[in-house]
């Protein structure tokens, strides 16, 4: 057993994302394992909160620009001096470097990227800063991870680093139990009523615009067919508008965010990515745990390494939108195989992850 540590995280927020979960995973890990866990918020809060386990150390900065976290770093660097600090999503990840350079301790350093990050920041200048920060800051790094392969060789590639300097991790996710197959009821999707749902916060990379023109080409020949987008962002107004441009009221539900995804995950028949990249789509292991059919874009990076390339779910080019219709209502046509499913969210995603992450902050 390693010894006990005071482990620290930074990032912006505990806001309601799949980085942000896995985070709450293992902090939750370490506190049960007898490790000491501050975490330092850039800005403040976050909707996750609440999952914290007690004992949790929480420090919010309270910055307005993430830049404006880098004072309050350095000062909780230097009196607190942890053992191992994890930083998670560049720019934060530089900030973290910078701040352990500048209080000047020991501290070991673990970075990890939960996205491709060239699909992310395309532009040129982007992609100039870039290089520029990664190649200078990561390999001042003891440990850099990434979620997927396919993230993992954006991170080497964009920072200079051999191949196989980032290793590669799935998100370790606490997987609920769940009713045994037995007990769960498929509808049947000539009854006309099947339900859809996808989860993710309400932004460009999603891109749900795609899923709402696929669902309208859906609804065709399956007209009483319900999606549920579950999530929060700033494009809830735009994508409000679409649906009622497209004649979808009624038979669209953005709930909004839900700490609790499982209850309607359970109730839906299919589950469907639309997006335009990813790093590792932690909702899709979530699907496969409640033992849903999946429909995904072959996007980078992540989903066709975690459906190996079609065996747990349909692939369909990315922006294709009647691909995505297509591959949904033949989905739906096939029989669910929901302990295959589960086995596979539990191969993915399970103890060794999180173990393999102690390892490498207290180790």
């Amino acid at each position: 057993m390693p010894p006990q540590r005071k482990v620290a995280f930074f990032l912006p927020d505990l806001g309601g994302g799949g980085a942000e979960r896995v985070q709450v995973a293992i902090i939750r890990h370490l506190v049960a394992a007898g490790h000491q866990v501050d975490l330092i918020l850039a800005f403040h809060g976050g909707v996750l909160l609440p999952l914290l386990p007690p004992g949790v150390r929480i420090i919010e900065l309270r910055a307005k620009r993430l830049a404006g976290a880098f004072p309050g770093l350095v000062r909780y660097l230097r009196a607190e001096r942890p053992w191992s600090l994890q930083a998670i999503m560049w720019p934060c990840t530089v900030l973290a470097v910078a701040s352990k350079m500048a209080a000047r301790t020991s501290t070991k350093l673990l970075l990890s990227e939960h996205i491709a990050l060239s699909k992310q920041y395309p532009s040129s200048l982007q992609q100039f800063i870039l290089r520029a920060t990664l190649s200078l800051f990561y390999p001042r790094a003891q440990s850099v991870v990434a979620v997927s392969q396919g993230a993992a060789s954006d991170v080497e590639a964009l920072a200079g680093m051999p191949t196989g300097a980032v290793e590669v991790i799935y998100n370790p996710m606490d997987l609920p139990p769940l009713p045994p197959p037995s007990q769960a009821t498929d509808r049947d999707p000539g009854s006309g009523d099947p339900l859809l749902i996808t989860v993710g916060r309400l932004f460009d990379q999603k891109n749900h615009a795609l899923l709402l023109r696929a669902f309208r080409r859906v609804l065709v020949r399956l007209p009483r067919a319900t999606l549920i987008i579950l999530g929060e962002g700033a494009l809830r107004g735009q994508l409000e508008s679409l649906c009622k441009a497209l004649g979808l009221e009624g038979q669209v539900k953005l709930p909004g965010f839900a700490a609790d995804p499982w209850p309607l995950l359970l109730a839906a028949d299919l589950f469907v990515l639309s997006s335009d990249y990813e790093g590792m789509s932690l909702v899709l292991v979530e699907a496969m745990h409640a033992g849903l059919r999946i429909v995904s874009t072959d996007c980078v990076a992540g989903p066709a390494e975690l459906l190996e390339n079609g065996r747990y779910g349909r692939l369909v080019p990315v922006g294709d939108e009647v691909a995505l219709a297509e591959a949904i209502l033949r989905e739906l046509d096939m029989p669910r195989n929901r302990d295959r499913q589960r086995a596979r969210a539990r191969a993915i995603t399970g103890r060794p992850n999180l173990r393999r992450y102690e390892e490498l902050l207290v180790g």
